[in-house]
This record gives C-alpha cells, structure tokens and sequence, in this order.
C-alpha cells in the first residue's frame, strides 16, 4: 500500500476508536525507535521470549526479528501483557540454518550486528558506540548464540558481572541492555526518531490491532477508494 493510500484508510479507520486511544499512540510513537532493534536466535523458552517483547515495547523497540533454527519461537501472553501487538515481529524460518540470512538482510538496512555474549571482552552498554543502527542478537538460555551468529557478528556486546554466575538470563540482559542504550540515545543529538512515513504505517497498523474485525473496514474503504 502506498503512503497516500495509507495515509487516507488512516483518516477513515480512526473514525471508529476514542480520542483517548489516538493520543497515547501519538504518545507512545514519539520514543518508538528503529535506531536500535533486537535480534532473537533460536529463542524457544515462551516465559523469557515474551519478557523480551514486554521489554522491547517498554523501552521503545518497535521491531524484534526472530530467527527460527530449532526452535519455534512462542509468545506466553501473560507475560508478554499485550506488548506484542505493537511490535513487528519479523521471523526468520525459511531454512535449516536462518541465522546468515537473518543477518544479511539487516544489514542491508544499515545494521551493525552486535552479538551479546559474556566470552568477549570488547564493549559494555555504557561504552558501545551509539552512531549507526545497531541490531541486538540475544541467543538462547542454554548455550548462548550459536557459532554461527558469532562468528557473523561485526561487534561485541557484554554485561559487567561480579558474581559466580555465569551471566544474566536473556530476559534479564534484553532488559538491562535496552534501558541504558536507549536511555542514553535520547539523551544524544543523533536521530533516532521514526520518519513520519513510518509513524503513519505504525499508526494505521495499531488502529487495525485495536479494532474488532478491521478488515471489514478496510475492505469497504478500499472499495470506495479504488472506485473514485
């Protein structure tokens, strides 16, 4: 669909919910960023997945990619609260091995691949570079990101610890590294903000997620549309 396309089936569909429902989206839409996303691998405990899209949602992340390998990734709505209806969920499924695919087409969008990992000792959430679009890759509970992922990664990413432990679980990492990263984004000059194109297609998306059977909707509107 094109932007005025979009633009008018916007106009006609926020017709139909409360005032109160358009403003916190425009309230919400002025921190959602794309500067930073977040890269799932192979994620397969529902409790910590969707912990992750609550924390994703809370700090701002508008896209999750999901890479499925092994794993079917499944979201636990009690602890995702609704979070996941305002995310894009991009997945990852189409091979044995999807994590080099993954990565391809991030970078083609300008990310930077930072695998998180407790085994380099390279960069901290307080120390990483914010310029350019950052792409988080977060592995399993178990055994971490795969080699694959690793090896593909351009940078580094680790939490200081000082404990016995290992590291932290990944919806607890997700978490940490997401608030002090975004924090410290809308605290620079560098511009982070989605483009008003972008708002206006995350805008109608919602205002679909928001009412019972949209489609209807939409279909008699494109109908009209088309028609004039």
């Amino acid at each position: 669909m094109d932007e005025r396309t979009a633009k008018a089936l916007l106009e006609y569909m926020q017709q139909f919910i409360t005032d109160e429902r358009k403003q916190l989206f425009e309230k919400v839409l002025e921190y959602r960023t794309r500067h930073i996303t977040v890269v799932l691998e192979d994620i397969y405990q529902p409790h910590n997945a969707s912990a992750v899209l609550r924390t994703c949602d809370l700090t701002g992340v508008q896209d999750v990619h999901i890479i499925e390998n092994k794993n079917k990734y499944d979201v636990n709505p009690d602890v995702a609260l609704g979070s996941f209806k305002w995310l894009n969920l991009i997945k990852y499924n189409e091979t044995e091995d999807n994590t080099l695919g993954a990565f391809q087409k991030l970078k083609e969008q300008g990310y930077r691949i930072i695998a998180t990992t407790p085994h380099k000792d390279e960069q901290t959430p307080q120390t990483i570079p914010l310029e350019g679009k950052m792409a988080l890759v977060f592995g399993t509970e178990l055994t971490g990101l795969s080699n694959t992922a690793i090896e593909n990664a351009d940078e580094y990413l680790k939490i200081p610890m000082y404990g016995f432990t290992e590291s932290f679980n990944i919806s607890v990492s997700a978490a940490l590294i997401l608030h002090i990263l975004t924090e410290r984004l809308r605290e620079s000059d560098i511009r982070w903000q989605l483009s008003e194109t972008e708002k206006t297609m995350i805008r109608l998306e919602w205002v679909k997620r928001t009412l019972r059977k949209a489609e209807i909707y939409e279909k008699a509107f494109l109908k009209t549309h088309r028609s004039e």
